[in-house]
């Protein structure tokens, strides 16, 4: 019995994604050259690998395995390109990076001069991207890199074939517009008054709902702000009270930085796809120049001398 090896790489690509659909968008060929793929490795193994009885494809037991043995070859070529890269210094081929809003201004858009001054013929791809979509993005093999906002005590479950790391940390800050004098010292003062909110799944949403608890004061209107430029807006119009990162309070205009507690951390997360072996070559470029462009972000910021506190920089990315 001969398996075609690129076949077996296909019924892995099934396997990681979820379906034959997915798996054709990773390797961007059609569903239909995966079917006949599969199709032609079945006759090759003399069994069935796929059940396709169902409402949608699923591996049977022999195409788990066999699966396996294509993740297995994903491997050996992933290291076999970073063997070269290790030999040359030599970065090459597409990489696609997806980022929410938020990380996107304060520090991705560094990353691509970076990338382009370190590895000139790695073709590195930025996107802008809301969680959850990127993590789907991820896992059909859209994107390689993913980089979201996150509360610590919410993060998001790396998809199959993926890892995270944790890029920043921060506290959270409970703002106020400057013409709320004296500025509330308590969570019961805040009854009545309007709110600026945020979408529940949200880090800010997650932090929100931890703060006000059971005891959520009566708000006399609530606005919803989804992006730091529509919080920016809102505050400096006076509409409401918000929770906030440290790091972004602090950079706000007409507003008040309470001393109310708000429990909770901030997070900055990557999620990258990765292997046993460990990333491919243009993944882990992405993951070191992501890692100066933090530290660089985090250093222009503190000389601006805005900030009550400099928010955490973890130093393991890209090692």
């Amino acid at each position: 019995m001969e398996l075609d090896p690129r076949r077996l790489l296909m019924l892995h690509a099934v396997a990681q994604s979820g379906g034959m659909a997915a798996a054709a968008r990773r390797l961007g060929v059609t569903p239909s050259a995966v079917s006949q793929a599969l199709a032609r490795l079945e006759k090759q193994a003399g069994l069935p690998l796929v059940d396709r009885d169902g409402p949608r494809a699923e591996l049977t037991a022999a195409g788990r395995a066999l699966a396996g043995r294509g993740a297995r070859i994903s491997e050996e070529l992933a290291a076999a390109a970073r063997d070269l890269a290790a030999h040359d210094g030599r970065i090459a081929g597409p990489v696609a990076i997806g980022v929410t809003l938020g990380v996107l201004t304060t520090m991705a858009t560094r990353v691509i001069p970076l990338l382009a001054a370190e590895h000139p013929a790695l073709a590195a791809g930025l996107r802008e991207i809301e969680y959850p979509a990127s993590l789907q993005e991820l896992r059909q093999g859209r994107l390689d890199v993913v980089v979201v906002t996150a509360d610590r005590d919410h993060a998001p479950t790396p998809p199959a074939g993926t890892a995270d790391r944790v890029v920043m940390e921060d506290e959270y800050r409970l703002v106020v517009p400057e013409s709320w004098s004296p500025a509330p010292t308590s969570i019961a003062e805040l009854d009545g008054r309007p709110w600026i909110s945020a979408p529940p799944d949200s880090a800010r949403g997650h932090a929100l709902a931890r703060l006000l608890g059971d005891q959520r004061p009566a708000p006399a209107r609530e606005h919803l702000a989804v992006t730091p430029t529509a919080v920016q807006a809102m505050l400096a119009a006076q509409l409401g009270a918000v929770v906030l990162p440290a790091s972004s309070a602090a950079q706000m205009q007409r507003r008040t930085v309470t001393t109310i507690p708000v429990p909770g951390t901030f997070q900055t997360r990557v999620l990258y796809r990765t292997a046993p072996g460990g990333p491919p070559p243009a993944v882990g470029a992405v993951l070191a120049a992501l890692r100066g462009a933090v530290h660089a972000a985090a250093e222009e910021l503190a000389a601006r001398g805005v900030l009550e506190r400099e928010p955490i920089v973890k130093p393991r990315l890209g090692r």
